[in-house]
């Protein structure tokens, strides 16, 4: 839960922020909830799946956007680093929130 905290906060690297926490696990998260989703409507249930499907993968994907965004500010490398995990992540987690 810590870290957690410090991701929404930009407490954490730059570097753990984009690759642990957008990368790693919000591919994860998004995967296993498509999945999930696609189960539950095959099930028959679709407000399950939606609830399931966005109700736990749009969360996540506004809280890693958020935390590499405030990492990023914090940034002491080269700028462009910044910006391009910026907009790679917004690009990211836009794509698999509305898939």
């Amino acid at each position: 839960m810590k870290k957690i905290i410090a991701l929404w906060s930009g407490d954490l690297a730059l570097d753990e922020a984009f690759w642990t926490w957008t990368i790693t696990v919000g591919l994860l998260v998004n995967i296993v909830t498509t999945l999930l989703f696609l189960m539950l409507i095959i099930q028959d249930q679709p407000l399950v799946a939606v609830l399931i499907g966005y109700g736990l993968s749009v969360p996540y994907n506004i809280l890693a956007t958020v935390g590499v965004w405030r990492s990023a500010d914090r940034y002491d490398g080269p700028p462009r680093h910044a910006d391009l995990a910026r907009i790679v992540t917004v690009i990211l987690m836009a794509g698999l929130t509305l898939l």
